[in-house]
């Protein structure tokens, strides 16, 4: 008679994480703050430097940042920004890209 209810084959941890966020629904939410949390290592020293607030709130990306030429070419490039930003996670988190 066995009591041990236990699986017993080990998965890598990368592997039970990403179970773990799926089961809970908190997938989306994790890939969200990944990437405010990585702001800097994504974009760069110069733009992170100059951002002063960043938040993602149903998939849109709110960014201010403290230099109006800056702004203006993020948002010519919104579209590589944000195909930049779903290559970094691997999946489809950031629909559309505010300045405010």
């Amino acid at each position: 008679m066995s009591y041990s209810a236990r699986n017993t084959k080990s998965i890598p941890m990368k592997d039970a994480f990403e179970s773990f966020l799926k089961v809970y629904n908190l997938k989306s939410k994790f890939n969200e703050t990944y990437l405010v949390a990585y702001w800097e290592k994504i974009m760069g020293a110069s733009i992170a430097n100059r951002t002063e607030k960043i938040y993602i709130k149903s998939g849109v990306l709110f960014i201010r940042l403290n230099s109006a030429p800056l702004s203006q070419e993020l948002l010519l490039a919104k579209t590589k920004l944000i195909q930049l930003l779903n290559s970094e996670i691997g999946e489809q988190v950031i629909n559309d890209v505010v300045f405010i």
